[in-house]
């Protein structure tokens, strides 16, 4: 939490401004997804709040790995082509001011179309110190067989 104190004195919960380019880029991990893969703007919540996130892009034929979140997840696609699929259930193609929803413990992946890149921003909920639970990734054969 920062605190600031007014010209009377008095102290004051302060909205924060993180200004572009002021964090630097991350690769998404390897072990976490598949092609290239860019992390910016990242963001937690602080003071009891539980919302963390950022925004990523991915390369055409980039993707996450299967995970799960332990409240969910929100996407905001913000550009490009992407996919996203739960376990059991038909890739569904996702696009720019698309939101998708994905449920509590619900085991899924999403990322580029082999052709086009997208990015979309991130949000999910921390519960006991963790927003997400990695899996195994997605074969190369089970992202080629739905095109």
């Amino acid at each position: 939490m920062l605190l600031a104190f007014d010209a009377a004195g008095e102290d004051r919960h302060l909205v924060i401004v993180t200004q572009v380019g002021s964090q630097p880029s991350t690769a998404g991990p390897a072990e976490y997804f598949t092609g290239n893969v860019r992390v910016d703007a990242r963001f937690q919540g602080s003071d009891g709040a539980r919302v963390a996130g950022g925004t990523v892009t991915f390369e055409p034929g980039a993707r996450t790995a299967w995970h799960t979140h332990p409240l969910g997840q929100t996407l905001l696609v913000t550009a490009g082509v992407g996919l996203v699929q739960q376990e059991g259930q038909a890739v569904q193609v996702i696009r720019p001011g698309d939101t998708v929803w994905i449920p509590p413990g619900a085991k899924h992946w999403h990322g580029a179309t082999p052709t086009t890149g997208m990015s979309h921003v991130a949000i999910a909920e921390v519960l006991d110190g963790s927003a997400v639970q990695w899996l195994q990734k997605v074969s190369e054969e089970d992202y080629a067989k739905h095109f």
